[in-house]
């Protein structure tokens, strides 16, 4: 049996249980007692259980394992939506950190983190652009400077970012995403040039994008999500309390502060990568993609999290830098480290 860090359920109506040392996930017959096994997974060697499909039915035995190992299982609707997650109850049981989050709302740390995070993404948002111009340099040198010309656009909405200046967040909140939203529309115009054009791209669309591209980023997001917020929770901090998403009900802002330092490095970069290979990216008549999509988007994405990037002085998968940024919100925010630095991907 080989390795399986990520086990990725897609199957309707099967039933995912626990067999000695392993997750078993069976597809159960209908009308009959018949089970047909459709994958398995040491519980050594997991990362996480993501389940991408209704119908799923889990044992007691198989979630107390999960837990018990600090295995989380995540749940995505058909568009990579996350909603809902799994994890052991024991995760939440920090006090102080979580204190010291909610009082940094009100005073200059918050506005510390939510400049970092913005930072974080316009960074990355140049970087990559850069990234996917360098290829081009030699055989398409037109639209090599027209994406280079774009990364320095994006890049100048730093200096506007870094201006900023208040002793609680909320004083420049809609200035920080008004730069966000510029830097972003930019990049993604960008970025529209090199998507093919049998993909039939509009550009950039979030919830219910009807086209496969659109899909496929929010698919990707969706299964980003869960990493991040397990992230958090590891650090002890709670997830719906962010710095630059408003709060609301529901919402776990802060899930939606830090996965913008990561976007560009981990979904972006698998998406533009896949469809430039030619990937086939195919949608229901639902407009949700298919199975065979979400599933190798899943593994690519998922994947890409264990690639590793330079970062602290060493080489480190993308999941275990995810983990210490989480960490160093919270080792700020408790006043053990005197400043927060976004992750900068080197390009």
């Amino acid at each position: 049996m080989g390795v399986v860090q990520h086990l990725i359920v897609e199957q309707f109506g099967v039933h995912v249980g626990r067999h000695g040392g392993r997750l078993r996930v069976m597809q159960i017959g209908e009308g009959t007692v018949s089970e047909r096994l459709v994958q398995e997974a040491p519980l050594l060697h997991l990362e996480c259980v993501l389940i991408a499909t209704r119908g799923v039915s889990f044992s007691a035995d198989a979630v107390a394992a999960c837990t018990e190992r600090g295995i989380p299982i995540y749940f995505l609707d058909g568009r990579g939506r996350p909603y809902g997650a799994l994890y052991s109850a024991g995760l939440t049981g920090t006090v102080l950190t979580r204190r010291e989050q909610l009082l940094a709302y009100a005073d200059r740390r918050g506005v510390a983190l939510a400049k970092a995070f913005a930072e974080g993404k316009i960074t990355n948002q140049a970087g990559f652009l850069r990234y996917v111009a360098k290829y081009r340099k030699e055989r398409e040198p037109d639209l090599y400077r027209e994406l280079r010309w774009a990364a320095g656009e994006v890049l100048d909405h730093l200096e506007e970012l870094r201006r900023l200046e208040a002793d609680r967040v909320e004083e420049i909140r809609g200035e920080i995403l008004s730069i966000e939203g510029r830097a972003a529309q930019k990049y993604w115009d960008a970025l529209r040039l090199v998507i093919p054009e049998r993909y039939g791209w509009p550009g950039r669309e979030g919830r219910g994008a009807k086209d496969p591209v659109n899909a496929a980023l929010n698919y990707g997001y969706g299964i980003l999500y869960g990493q991040v917020e397990r992230s958090l929770v590891l650090a002890g901090l709670d997830p719906y309390g962010g710095f630059i998403h408003a709060d609301r009900p529901g919402k776990p802002s802060l899930v939606f502060d830090l996965i913008e330092e990561f976007r560009q490095v981990v979904v972006d970069r698998t998406i533009v990568g896949m469809v430039n290979k030619g990937a086939k990216l195919r949608l229901d008549e639902r407009g949700l993609l298919v199975e065979e999509s979400r599933r190798a988007i899943a593994e690519k994405v998922l994947a890409r999290l264990e690639a590793a990037e330079r970062y602290e002085r060493k080489r480190q998968p993308l999941r275990v830098i995810l983990q210490s940024q989480a960490r160093h919100i919270a080792t700020f925010v408790r006043g053990d480290r005197p400043a927060y630095r976004p992750f900068i991907a080197r390009w």
